[in-house]
């Protein structure tokens, strides 16, 4: 009986400590977000397209920005270095990759805009390859980048919110394939 109760409280506490840990763990940022932007999968990739797009002297909503992204949220280029040859990856928070990228898009003038995507959605995780091309100006007819975007995203029972952003343009020696050109159901 001693065993059976010793036994009783372990399971107790493991259960009560594991609980609050999850709770804590996964609680993402309190953020004011526009409802259409994180209602669906659709909305929150559009939202990121749009917030990052603009011409050359337009300002960014970054505080939109910050609102598509959960606490933990992080931002990953992949590429070759151009010097050695080697393919990389570094990781940036979305506060990192503004600081990083605004002063480029804003002087410049940045549109990306997705061209296809697919999707794989089970339980409250999505993972959304999003085919993108990028123009200097919005009436440009030929893109100067196109790429894909591999989207992470996290549904809280309340709204969506971006987890990663992970990308790689395309290259002369990567192009991207043909089933990545156009886009599918999401698939649950």
């Amino acid at each position: 009986m001693k065993n059976f109760i010793l036994i009783l409280l372990f399971v107790f506490a493991v259960s009560f400590n594991t609980s609050a840990q999850t709770k804590e763990e996964i609680k993402p940022q309190a953020a004011a977000a526009n409802p259409a932007d994180v209602a669906s999968i659709d909305s929150i990739i559009k939202a990121v397209y749009e917030v990052i797009s603009g011409e050359a002297g337009k300002k960014r909503d970054w505080d939109r920005f910050r609102t598509l992204f959960h606490k933990d949220a992080r931002m990953i280029p992949a590429g070759k270095n151009l010097t050695t040859g080697i393919v990389g990856a570094r990781a940036f928070t979305p506060e990192e990759y503004i600081t990083s990228s605004a002063p480029f898009m804003e002087k410049e003038g940045f549109f990306e805009q997705e061209i296809a995507h697919t999707a794989d959605v089970y339980g409250n995780i999505a993972q959304v390859f999003s085919t993108y091309e990028t123009l200097k100006k919005a009436d440009d007819k030929k893109p100067w980048m196109r790429g894909i975007n591999s989207f992470q995203l996290l549904n809280d029972g309340m709204r969506w919110w971006v987890l990663t952003i992970y990308w790689q343009a395309e290259t002369p020696e990567n192009l991207i394939p043909a089933k990545y050109l156009k886009s599918e159901k999401v698939k649950k």
